[in-house]
């Protein structure tokens, strides 16, 4: 494909312009459906004349349907959006990326989706869609999967299928709640993704941060010991990465451990570490639940961590955490941050 994609570019250049022009369209029609020609406009900034122009090449060729609460895609738009993906990620240069990144990061693999979450929202639903894709050839009868909570899992366990897992397949919350929205702890995301997927999962009904007493008991506890004894025998753990003090403020830090990870210029976050830019670690929260050196017995990690902004975590982490059954799902802003160097 690269070469026929190199003579296109020599011979046709526009006609490969005009090919990612409508690939976005209908792309973000497919994560806004139903969605007005005003919104979609904004959401791809252009203009509605140009955009008007696009949407009826689209709708003549059955690819887009029009109707009184929007535009959505049709069987063929859908058939057509996968392939065409493939090319367009050719074309711009993302496929590259993911070797690039996959080398300067020594993981086992890395899937880029095209756009940056931080400007655009719904591409945390694509982070979402590439999750899955990457997790479902390891997801088979009695798979364990342990889950961490945020905003980038709850996306993840928005777009699951119940062609995903098994009835045997059993997910578990990697941690406690970390005092945030229900919806966003992974007791919820855990619940939610057996919902969606008709598979079953397991609660951890225990505090994100306790003191070293408490954490001695709850951990004697039986009910805490079985689900201890699922998380850390995971066959899959699938997590997110966060920046720094925006976690250390999700969490309600203390006023001491905030400064000490200031003071530590801790600018990522994950399973309660904090990692400075070299990927040391400059504070770690007393958790119940999935520790970093648990992750060295795990065949398949799934990272999911999208945004220019969170370039500097993603690679902190990356440094300070096992590497070689990582798997880094990231958008390409995130991407193209972290191969500034």
């Amino acid at each position: 494909m690269a070469n026929i994609i190199d003579i296109q570019k020599r011979l046709v250049p526009d006609l490969l312009d005009e090919i990612q022009l409508k690939y976005q369209v209908l792309r973000s029609v497919r994560f806004l459906q139903p969605v007005g020609r005003r919104s979609l406009a904004q959401s791809l900034g252009m203009t509605e004349r140009v955009l008007r122009k696009e949407v009826e090449q689209l709708k003549a060729q059955d690819l887009i349907h029009i109707h009184s609460s929007g535009m959505s895609l049709t069987k063929d738009g859908m058939e057509i959006l996968i392939p065409l993906e493939r090319m367009i990620n050719e074309i711009s240069g993302i496929t590259l990326m993911e070797h690039s990144l996959k080398d300067m990061l020594k993981v086992k693999e890395v899937m880029i989706v095209p756009g940056d979450s931080d400007d655009s929202p719904w591409v945390k639903e694509e982070l979402g869609r590439a999750a899955i894709q990457s997790m479902k050839p390891y997801v088979g009868t009695d798979t364990v999967i342990a889950v961490t909570g945020g905003t980038t899992m709850s996306a993840v366990a928005g777009m699951l299928t119940p062609d995903f897992a098994t009835p045997e397949t059993l997910f578990v919350p990697a941690r406690g709640g970390i005092g945030e929205d229900v919806q966003n702890q992974a007791n919820t995301i855990c619940s939610t993704m057996a919902l969606k997927s008709g598979a079953r999962h397991r609660v951890l009904y225990v505090p994100d941060q306790v003191s070293r007493e408490v954490y001695e008991s709850i951990k004697k506890e039986p009910a805490i010991k079985e689900v201890m004894s699922l998380i850390t025998s995971a066959d899959i753990v699938l997590h997110g990465i966060g920046d720094a003090h925006t976690m250390a403020k999700r969490r309600n830090t203390s006023e001491d451990h905030f400064q000490t990870i200031s003071e530590g210029q801790a600018v990522g976050e994950a399973f309660g570490y904090y990692f400075d830019v070299e990927g040391n670690i400059v504070h770690k929260v007393k958790t119940i639940g999935l520790q970093l050196k648990d992750l060295g017995n795990v065949p398949n990690v799934f990272a999911v961590a999208g945004g220019h902004s969170k370039a500097q975590a993603i690679r902190a982490y990356f440094k300070g955490a096992p590497q070689t059954s990582s798997t880094l799902i990231t958008d390409e802003g995130a991407a193209k941050e972290l191969l500034k160097g």
